[in-house]
């Protein structure tokens, strides 16, 4: 029987895991040894993508109060959180594969938490009206089969948000973006938090660096069903990617 082509956000990283199926052991252990540090870590390399970026995007793509939302990979909740003051605290569920990092999340943000992984998310279909994910696509295992996840769990027309982090184009920008990613924040979270932390960081620099460009995420959403992708770029660095699930009303008809 001929074994399905896998889509990998980038090829096996054999510093850290052996192989394709070691990766998600891998990713769940450093986040989990990582939790506690997490949100000092992220001030470090937010690059001014912090609160007010997070709520934008949402917005812009157009989360509304009242909708439903998953958080895939809510992490320490710093999505879901601006999510919750847009659709409500009651409206937003966040999910993630790390213990640790829902353990986190659960200290100070008073959502449904749920522990699973992105390509198999325990819902029914046509659940939420929107899903967001922000900063961990690089983490999955594959990436259409991650799709197709999300496009089953949203209603008929409802939309899908994915933040991330890529290579810049511009040569002068990517060695920047190198020397920040690469090299100063990893060193300064070894300081300022763990080793572990420090490693994470590594390790997040070289997902950035191997990861698959725009293009192929993009081609990717439309393979799973998404309708109306939409590409935007911030600094050169800073991707947001969105959608509508398959099936939306007529004009002015409400979902």
């Amino acid at each position: 029987m001929t074994q399905e082509r896998t889509t990998p956000p980038h090829p096996v990283l054999s510093s850290y895991y052996h192989d394709a199926a070691s990766r998600q052991g891998f990713v769940r252990g450093l986040f989990d040894r990582t939790a506690s540090h997490y949100d000092r870590i992220n001030a470090i390399f937010s690059l001014g993508s912090g609160r007010w970026y997070r709520r934008w995007m949402l917005k812009r793509v157009g989360l509304k109060a009242g909708d439903r939302l998953l958080d895939v990979a809510t992490g320490t909740g710093l999505v879901a959180r601006e999510a919750s003051r847009i659709a409500g605290m009651n409206a937003v569920i966040g999910l993630d594969m790390s213990p640790g990092m829902l353990a986190k999340c659960r200290q100070h943000l008073p959502i449904a938490l749920v522990q699973a992984d992105a390509q198999r998310l325990p819902f029914p279909d046509g659940h939420f009206d929107f899903l967001s994910m922000g900063y961990a696509l690089r983490h999955v295992s594959d990436l259409r089969a991650t799709f197709m996840a999300y496009c089953r769990v949203l209603k008929p027309g409802g939309r899908v948000l994915i933040l991330e982090i890529g290579r810049a184009r511009r040569p002068f920008v990517q060695a920047l973006l190198r020397f920040y990613l690469g090299r100063v924040v990893p060193l300064l979270s070894g300081v300022a938090a763990s080793r572990d932390s420090r490693q994470l960081m590594e390790y997040y620099w070289d997902t950035i660096a191997e990861c698959v460009p725009p293009e192929d995420i993009v081609r990717t959403l439309r393979q799973a069903g998404f309708e109306n992708v939409q590409h935007y770029t911030s600094l050169g660095v800073f991707h947001a990617y969105a959608g509508t699930a398959p099936g939306a009303p007529p004009h002015g008809q409400a979902r």
